[in-house]
């Protein structure tokens, strides 16, 4: 069904061209009026010394009209193509009915490895929404690059070490309440946390309890890793609840801790490779050439930081996974961070480093200012998925109290509202999180969208099945041409957000192909007399529904066939 590339083949005959070349030259005109797909001819005016309309002339004389081009047009510099719209139709319906439940699959990655670190969430402390993107974008990426072939290691580099953990401990043994922290769990250990911040400000004392208490961690003392294994189980019970309800997965846990005794190696080697310099106390890696500050690895403490344990984790993941790509799904706020983790990569002369890549997101904030945990200011993120499903739930009592499973139908559309919204967007772009905007159930949403999906899933319901053929002629119109090529762009469009680590991609698409199927739903009665005709308008019905079923499967939605 790849027509570009044939197209491609048949214009380089014709031209006395590479079919690669003319492949990256062919363009999708922004007026459907201007054909299916065009070659600008300005290009090749330098090397055929000919004005680009004359050129175009010259490849329409001399091209090979395939059969699935019904009309070349010149106009000026450029070289028109209108596809043969019946051939079009029979070609996608085709494709998308012989691939199944596997259309826009690909094998891509076969024998590839790509590790993806995100969510990352920090123990002892909540689950919030400006953990949203990271796991919902990580997430996705996951489920897109399965879908394409690789192998996917998903990791979740838990915040599991630094000395705010000395002061939950201290804060615990000071005034924690054990009945109270089995049952709040985080929330509580949240509240001892908060609370130390403020007392600590008007006793500095508590914060040397604190680092005490981190230096028995780092010494493994029994008391202290008890208390503190305790909070880590405590903690990961609650996340994993919030995992299973946004279907997010990962295949590692090791966080920061885990790689505490991979450091000193790590340190030795570069000494060995004199890489380390002391800088007033510190020591560091200079990234002059890079144009960068020095990356710190040592405190003047002897005390390690986030970049000395990056280094540990990036050497470890190549070793165990021998990764085609080590991505980091984190906030653009660490992109300085990343710039000379992968520098100090570069100079250890590890050319891996360039396959390590920061897939950076914008900042969530609140209406009224930043999140904080330091003090308290946050929105659980189960809160607002449960907020999510209980509006939802409230529409449709009001709208379709009879509907079968409801509570679970709230919940896939609730909850795919959340998400859908999150990835609606570049993920460069800050959030500004706001309760009506997440749960707006109208426009270009995660609802509509679903919507659709059912709309599709209660025609095909309603569908008798027959032995007549099907007239895939009546596709013809605009309104399901349009469907239709979306409908083919599909694949590609996976494969563009694999390679961008963008599944806004997808996102938009889906909206896309919802918008093209309302429209020609509303301008054409997909049920009448006519088998044939019923049947090829049913072809497309499923094949729509088939795609955005597939498209919120690998965002982490549900699509429920009844609403």
């Amino acid at each position: 069904m790849d027509l570009k590339t044939a197209l491609a083949e048949k214009i380089a005959n014709a031209a006395g061209m590479q079919g690669d070349q003319v492949l990256e030259m062919l363009e999708t005109p922004p007026d459907p009026k201007m054909g299916d797909a065009a070659l600008p001819c300005f290009k090749l005016a330098k090397v055929l010394k000919k004005a680009p309309p004359a050129i175009a002339q010259e490849i329409a004389e001399n091209i090979e009209k395939p059969d699935f081009v019904s009309e070349i047009q010149v106009a000026g510099g450029y070289l028109n193509f209108f596809y043969d719209r019946t051939y079009y139709a029979q070609s996608v319906l085709s494709e998308v009915s012989a691939a199944g439940e596997n259309w826009g699959r690909s094998d891509i990655g076969d024998n590839k490895t790509i590790v993806i670190d995100y969510s990352s969430v920090n123990i002892a402390k909540p689950f919030h929404i400006g953990h949203l993107s990271s796991t919902a974008i990580g997430s996705a990426l996951y489920k897109i690059n399965k879908y394409l072939g690789y192998n996917v290691v998903g990791v979740n580099h838990l915040g599991d070490w630094g000395t705010q953990f000395g002061k939950l401990i201290a804060a615990y043994k000071l005034w924690g309440d054990d009945d109270e922290i089995n049952r709040d769990s985080v929330s509580a250990m949240l509240k001892l946390y908060v609370r130390f911040h403020e007392e600590a400000e008007k006793d500095e004392a508590l914060n040397e309890q604190a680092r005490a208490w981190f230096k028995k961690i780092e010494d493994g003392d029994e008391e202290a890793m008890r208390i503190f294994g305790w909070f880590k189980e405590l903690t990961l019970r609650e996340a994993k609840r919030v995992y299973e309800l946004l279907d997010v997965q990962f295949d590692s846990f090791a966080g920061e801790s885990f790689y505490n005794d991979k450091i000193p190696a790590v340190l030795d080697e570069l000494r060995e490779k004199n890489l380390l310099v002391k800088s007033e106390g510190a020591y560091v890696v200079r990234l002059d050439e890079e144009e960068l500050p020095p990356a710190i690895i040592l405190k003047s403490d002897g005390t390690t930081l986030y970049a000395t344990r990056d280094l540990a984790a990036a050497k470890y993941r190549k070793k165990t996974y021998d990764f085609y790509k080590n991505l980091y799904v984190v906030a653009y706020q660490q992109n300085l961070h990343f710039k000379q983790v992968f520098a100090v990569l570069k100079k250890m002369g590890y050319e891996w480093a360039d396959d390590c890549e920061h897939v950076a997101f914008g900042m969530v904030s609140l209406e009224d200012g930043t999140l904080s945990t330091r003090h308290g200011k946050i929105v659980l993120l189960e809160d607002v998925l449960k907020k999510a499903v209980e509006k939802t739930l409230s529409i449709i009592e009001e709208k379709n109290p009879a509907l079968e499973d409801k509570e679970q139908v709230a919940s896939d559309i609730g909850i795919g509202a959340v998400i859908f919204s999150t990835l609606s967007q570049s993920r460069i772009k800050d959030i500004m999180f706001s309760f009506d905007r997440v749960l707006n159930f109208d426009g270009e949403t995660g609802p509509y969208v679903q919507y659709t999906h059912t709309r599709c899933a209660s025609v095909i319901t309603r569908h008798e099945a027959n032995d007549a053929g099907m007239d895939v002629s009546v596709l013809s119109n605009d309104e399901a041409f349009a469907v239709l090529k979306s409908l083919a762009g599909f694949p590609q469009t996976l494969l563009a957000a694999s390679e961008k680590n963008e599944p806004f991609y997808v996102t938009r698409h889906l909206i896309e192909l919802a918008q093209a199927f309302n429209k020609y739903y509303y301008e054409y009665r997909i049920i009448d007399d006519n088998k044939e005709q019923t049947n090829a308008r049913i072809a497309l019905a499923r094949a729509v529904k088939d795609t955005l079923k597939r498209g919120l499967s690998l965002l982490g939605i549900k699509a429920p066939n009844k609403m």
